[in-house]
């Protein structure tokens, strides 16, 4: 279970990665209006900038999934090798969004959803079992 709560962990600092590898090194930058700053970059800067928003956006849905899942009684081996498999598809995500690698990018993205729908079905089904 602990594998589950550190996948938490990382899922929520993954925003804060992103950000930092969008702001880092950057002349110009502007902590006053970090926004405006920030919406008129490109290249990897505004896709890193994609991904924290993204990983923002994920992150709530899979918490939320895994503290079901863990909360319903599913085994927390299961548990832990979904939130692996969705670490390791984030992961790869923001790779690829910092690559320009469109294609693999939603792969990934799929694969990470995929992952969490599954935590959210296991809860469900061991709700109408218990």
């Amino acid at each position: 279970m602990i594998i589950s709560y550190a996948a938490i962990l990382v899922a929520g600092l993954t925003p804060l990665v992103c950000a930092g590898i969008a702001k880092a090194g950057a002349k110009g930058y502007d902590n006053h209006d970090p926004r405006a700053w920030m919406a008129q970059q490109t290249g990897y800067r505004a896709r890193a900038n994609a991904a924290q928003a993204n990983s923002l956006e994920a992150f709530q849905f899979f918490a939320v999934g895994v503290v079901l899942a863990l909360l319903t009684g599913v085994d927390p081996l299961v548990v832990d090798l979904l939130c692996v498999l969705f670490t390791a598809a984030r992961v790869a995500y923001v790779a690829c969004y910092l690559k320009d690698k469109a294609r693999f990018r939603s792969i990934f993205w799929a694969v990470g959803l995929a992952a969490i729908l599954v935590l959210y079905v296991l809860a469900i089904l061991n709700l109408q079992i218990g």
